[in-house]
């Protein structure tokens, strides 16, 4: 039942996290759900060895449509590769409890701040001075770097308003941009979790595949319908997250 369960999970989970971020939200607890008995850091690892595969895939396909802002994302992708391998050394040393239980109230903050202002991410117009973007594109992928190694829920939900609020992108850039960051973040910590042992290999395959699937058809549907798309479905995401960590926080 899990080889048909697991891999229906990675596609959708792709799906999601092509047009806006947020595909752990779908198949990271599926996989805790099936395997309630594995170490938890096994399935963090699993859950990577999928998803950077559809990421990949989206990042290409928007790359082809979207034009991408090099010179910035550049020093930003290393910055997030950095941090992450930061983040995930710390989870090994460091409790997530107190970011476990503030994080409903930051993305409820996050989804109030995104509703109040309807013209936010309507609007493509990046920072004038290049100094300055590449300052703030790094300073926020290390950050978030660090946040996805040691903790990771909505990560690429955080990037894409990272983007539109520090940056000026609207959402369609501002999603293609963060998949950059996001590719970043899941090599490091699958990189550093896989030399711990801590990958099924066995199921890199099927979640790869199924995830690029997924990742394909959630690219097609963000470039077709544009940046008013993607808002809505970062502010249900972005909703879903908030449940979700809540009842992880306090309903558990």
């Amino acid at each position: 039942m899990e080889w048909l369960l697991v891999p229906l999970a990675s596609a959708f989970a792709g799906f999601v996290d092509a047009i806006v971020g947020g595909g752990g939200l779908v198949l990271l607890p599926t996989l805790f759900a099936v395997f309630p008995h594995a170490p938890p850091a096994t399935l963090v690892g699993t859950n990577k060895s999928g998803a950077v595969w559809g990421t990949s895939f989206s990042a290409w396909k928007y790359a082809r449509r979207v034009q991408l802002r090099w010179a910035s994302i550049g020093p930003g992708i290393a910055a997030a590769f950095v941090g992450a391998l930061v983040g995930a050394w710390l989870v090994t040393v460091a409790s997530a409890g107190l970011l476990r239980k503030l994080l409903p109230f930051v993305l409820l903050a996050v989804l109030l701040y995104t509703l109040a202002r309807k013209d936010m991410g309507q609007r493509h117009q990046p920072l004038a001075s290049r100094g300055k973007e590449i300052g703030l594109t790094c300073a926020a992928a290390a950050a978030l770097g660090v946040y996805d190694g040691f903790f990771g829920p909505g990560t690429g939900s955080f990037l894409v308003l990272a983007f539109v609020r520090l940056l000026g992108y609207d959402f369609l850039h501002a999603s293609a941009h963060a998949k950059l960051i996001n590719i970043s973040t899941n090599l490091a910590s699958l990189l550093l979790l896989g030399m711990m042992g801590h990958v099924w290999w066995h199921w890199m395959l099927p979640l790869a595949a199924a995830n690029i699937v997924g990742s394909v058809l959630g690219t097609h549907m963000a470039l077709k319908y544009g940046s008013g798309f993607v808002r809505w479905v970062f502010i249900a995401v972005v909703g879903v997250l908030i449940v979700r960590t809540a009842w992880d926080a306090f309903g558990g």
